[in-house]
């Protein structure tokens, strides 16, 4: 039996429902949401909190954010083109540098709330699973992931985010299996996950090429080797910068660059009497050109 052609007729229209502008742009998983900021009704103002992490082409977005009514609240952001200030100049987008914004984010946001003392984390790289223990006076920050429409794969950079939000001192839930090379048979390998930390695996390539191929390695670190980064660099790069930001991870507002805008095609309207100035000049140009040629 052949199946009956699908026809957008009255009966479908009137039933159809417009879906949500982000929803149509492909921005917001609505369904995903949902679950992220729904709240005890019992608890009445006391929303659920979330770390959220988004990758541009050049830049990298971490931000505790709380839905409220009027829309969502942002309460601490941190963002990867502020960690020139703390001596990373390249490489903003890498699996190290997202530890690294995920670490500013967590170490700022619980300065603001006077938790950074009561909670520290980890001080020093390990890779290994963290657990926050509760105090008792007050309980650390707990926050939920929200990666957006990023698939959740495996060794993907958002969780490097969480991670160094968790070694911060953040308690965000979570387990070892979507950290880098995990595998049902050999499990979590913390050494692993502290050489991507500390940016180990950029340091095998810039290796490689200049082994390989030297041409390749002059052009593609050309920026490293213009700031005296070489491979052995790398790793005490990134410690130095944990180091500085858990020393003062507060934010500094860059001052605006004076812009002197040019005002010279602004002209004023000429007069009647300017107008009439201006023709007769220019018909004395021409008839003088004209004499002169004739002579």
């Amino acid at each position: 039996m052949a199946r009956s052609k699908f026809v957008k007729n009255k009966a479908y229209s009137k039933r159809y429902q417009t879906k949500f502008r982000r929803r149509r742009e492909g921005k917001t998983d609505y369904q995903a949401r949902r679950r992220l900021i729904t709240q005890d009704k019992r608890k009445y103002n006391s929303p659920k909190y979330r770390l959220v992490v988004r990758f541009t082409n050049r830049d990298i977005i971490c931000q505790v954010v709380a839905a409220r009514i009027a829309g969502d609240e942002i309460l601490t952001a941190a963002y990867a083109h502020e960690l020139p200030r703390y001596g990373i100049k390249h490489g903003l987008t890498n699996f190290s540098a997202a530890y690294c914004v995920g670490l500013l984010c967590a170490r700022r946001h619980l300065q603001k709330l006077g938790l950074d003392e009561k909670y520290v984390g980890v001080e020093e790289v390990d890779g290994e699973m963290f657990d926050i223990e509760e105090d008792e006076d007050r309980r650390p920050f707990t926050a939920l992931l929200d990666i957006g429409l990023v698939s959740t794969s495996t060794g993907n950079k958002v969780f490097a985010v969480m991670k160094g939000a968790v070694d911060g001192g953040m308690n965000v839930p979570h387990n070892e299996k979507r950290f880098p090379a995990y595998t049902k048979e050999e499990g979590f390998d913390p050494e692993l996950l502290k050489s991507r930390i500390l940016g180990n695996h950029v340091t095998e390539y810039m290796e490689y090429l200049l082994e390989e191929d030297e041409d390749a390695y002059q052009r593609q670190f050309a920026r490293y080797i213009k700031d005296g980064i070489d491979a052995d660099g790398i790793e005490d790069m990134y410690l130095e910068a944990h180091r500085k930001i858990r020393e003062d991870p507060s934010f500094t507002k860059k001052e605006k660059a004076k812009v002197e805008h040019n005002t010279t095609w602004r002209l004023t309207k000429r007069t009647k009497a300017e107008r009439q100035q201006a023709i007769k000049e220019k018909l004395t140009a021409v008839l003088a050109a004209a004499a002169g040629g004739d002579q």
